[in-house]
Order: structure tokens, then sequence, then C-alpha cells
């Protein structure tokens, strides 16, 4: 039984990490195009890529993705008893739930 504890632990913190790198992914897809579009890029006058009003989506976003890195590193490497006593009383309190 221990094992298999062992493999759900290792499998969760996998998808967390792996949650993190598809946000990531989004992230600089999805800036890059508003940046571009903004910037004028594919318009017919000059690109402009000074104008902070065409970086206001990414800053707020970034800030988003900065604290899920932190979730992320707390969670994998951080001692995060705190975290993990939440999670066993949802899981008792969703066990409990559907015994009734």
């Amino acid at each position: 039984m221990m094992k298999y504890e062992a493999y759900l632990k290792a499998k969760r913190k996998v998808e967390i990490l792996k949650d993190f790198y598809n946000h990531l992914v989004v992230y600089i897809i999805i800036n890059s195009v508003i940046i571009l579009v903004l910037s004028n890029t594919f318009g017919n006058g000059k690109p402009d890529f000074l104008k902070w009003e065409n970086y206001v989506t990414t800053f707020f976003w970034g800030i988003g993705l900065v604290s899920h890195a932190v979730y992320v590193l707390f969670t994998l490497y951080g001692r995060n008893r705190f975290l993990k006593r939440w999670e066993e009383k949802k899981i008792k309190q969703f066990m409990e739930e559907e015994r009734f």
C-alpha cells in the first residue's frame, strides 16, 4: 500500500508541474499575439512596441503566472504541512459527504 501512495503523490506532483507548464505556454502564445496585434505589427502603419498599453494584459496575467509558480514551488519543494493538512481535511470531508 505504501508503494501505491508514493505513486499517487508522485503522479499529483507531475500533474501540478504539467498544469504550470501548460499555463506558461498559453501565457507566452496568447500574450505574444496580443502584443503583436496591439503594436500594429500586422497593420499598415509603423509598429509601435514602446506604448505601455500594449503590455497591460501581459503584466497582470504575469502576476497570476508568478503566483502559480510560487504555488508549484511550494507544493513540490516546500515543507507544506499546512497544505497537506488542508488536503487531508478536505478529502475526509468529501468522503463523509459521499457516505450520506
